[in-house]
């Protein structure tokens, strides 16, 4: 038997979206929250992802809490290991480390329909029971790797790039990198000047932009440091400038194919050969699929030493790959940079609403539907941080997650101050929610664009991105509508 722990808020995971929720509580004044997290250390994404390159692709002094600004930040796009540390940081600053349950991964949640209490299961054994339970597991957090007929029987070490094998010495082998998603894009350089050989498949080429990186000056730094206010107004113009990218987003695909021009000028100018420039170059309207950022990904595909195969996997062998052209390309390591489950990313998680019914199954049949992305009908007292149809294309997810912790805290107080013991959207407000977002995505460049993205679900219908500007979550966020919830008394 393992142990029960009460709790009035019962928050799951230690990202941006957790911690953010954790200290939104602390600075209120509730101390009767939990947070458990099935690692041993804060962090979430930029916790488990430890890849060579690893970096965020929005600027660090807009992807950061708006009220723990960072002066320190050593460059304008920051690395994996320094975003880290702003996030241990911040949870040791809010004193948040003696409230998470570390080793403690979610196996499955009850809502107790006569007690009014959410009951919580772990991989240890522990039950928690709280009043309310926040969710924030995140999307890109389970790797997504592809069945290729005979990948068990490879003898060589194959892993993701979310879970890179550090113990693996890639000097002089020869390596495949299977994907050329966000995280290739960032690790295939890095790798390629150490392999003897690398073997990149390529399935939907990416549209990749020039990386406006550079290192923050340290005058700047101790400006920033001793005036806050000017950091302020520097991060509400990189705000504004990412927000315009949204007319782009969900507006007239013409006006994506002039950002285009960039991209392939981008292109033109770093990849002599017109072979490799051919295989390179997408297909679709930029914007269908993520945009990524890189100075380096063009030349280190350049590079005698690297192969772009997009004739497909048609199996693996022992110590190979045969592409389905029929060329057999001998290998060391295999690599996926496939990314994430993220339409799907709920389906393991046993969350079990009124009347017995499962969240995961009941959106596997009738696809991702909250309202605002936050609550659940069928649901009471749950909350999803970044869930669906609140991803970004454009800006950054710390924003959308702001808006999100202050609006469940708001719901937080106004069940309690009606002295209810549960608070549900309700059936036709989160309906007229998302008949509203899909009629919106309709016209943006995800559904027009001609590819297929990891946003769409099975169905084909977009369940992940917020379609238009981030200000305007912000004013349905703002303040909670009493009639859009039931309570229970």
């Amino acid at each position: 038997m393992g142990n029960r722990i009460e709790a009035g808020v019962i928050i799951v995971g230690t990202g941006f979206s957790g911690l953010g929720m954790a200290i939104k509580l602390r600075k209120e004044g509730r101390e009767g929250f939990v947070v458990i997290e099935k690692a041993d250390e804060v962090g979430g994404t930029w916790r488990d992802n430890t890849y060579p390159g690893c970096a965020c692709d929005i600027q660090s002094h807009m992807y950061s809490f708006s009220f723990e600004q960072n002066p320190s930040w050593s460059r304008a796009f920051s690395r994996q290991p320094e975003i880290h540390d702003y996030l241990r940081s911040t949870a040791r600053k809010y004193d948040l480390y003696r409230s998470i349950h570390f080793g403690q991964e979610l196996t499955g949640a009850t809502w107790n329909e006569e007690t009014k209490r959410w009951h919580v299961t772990t991989g240890r054994g522990d039950e928690f029971v709280g009043k309310h339970l926040v969710a924030g597991v995140g999307a890109l957090h389970i790797p997504q790797i592809p069945e290729l007929p005979g990948a068990e029987r490879f003898e060589g070490p194959a892993f993701h790039s979310a879970q890179w094998d550090h113990d693996v010495d890639l000097r002089g082998k020869k390596v495949a990198v299977v994907g050329t998603g966000a995280s290739a894009v960032q690790f295939v350089p890095q790798i390629a000047k150490d392999v003897e050989q690398l073997t990149l498949f390529q399935r939907t080429p990416p549209w990749i932009m020039p990386k406006p990186d550079r290192e923050m000056p340290g005058w700047v730094r101790t400006l920033f440091s001793r005036v806050p206010g000017v950091q302020r107004l520097y991060r509400n113009a990189i705000y504004w400038m990412l927000e315009a990218r949204a007319i782009g987003f969900n507006g007239d695909p013409r006006i994506m194919k002039l950002a285009q021009k960039v991209a392939e000028r981008h292109i033109n100018k770093q990849v002599r050969d017109p072979e490799l420039r051919a295989k390179v170059t997408p297909d679709y309207v930029m914007g269908c699929k993520r945009v990524l950022i890189s100075n380096d990904y063009y030349p280190a595909l350049s590079r005698d030493n690297v192969d772009v195969v997009t004739d497909g996997i048609a199996e693996v062998k022992p110590h190979s790959v045969v592409d389905k052209a029929g060329v057999e390309h001998d290998v060391d390591v295999i690599i996926y940079g496939t990314g994430f489950h993220v339409t799907d990313a709920f389906d393991h998680l046993n969350i079990v609403g009124t009347g017995g019914q499962d969240l995961g199954k009941l959106w596997a049949t009738e696809g991702m539907q909250t309202h605002k992305g936050i609550t659940v009908a069928g649901f009471p007292n749950l909350f999803l941080l970044l869930g669906p149809n609140t991803g970004l294309g454009h800006n950054s997810v710390v924003f959308m997650i702001e808006q999100q912790i202050r609006y469940i805290s708001e719901a937080i107080s106004y069940a309690e101050d009606k002295q209810a013991e549960a608070i549900e959207v309700r059936p036709e407000v989160q309906d007229k929610f998302n008949a509203d977002i899909q009629r919106k995505l309709e016209g943006g460049i995800w559904t027009r664009g001609g590819c297929t993205s990891w946003y769409l679900d099975a169905q084909g219908v977009n369940r992940t991105i917020w379609p238009g500007f981030t200000w305007k979550y912000w004013l349905q966020t703002r303040k909670l509508e009493p009639s859009d919830y039931a309570l229970t008394r």
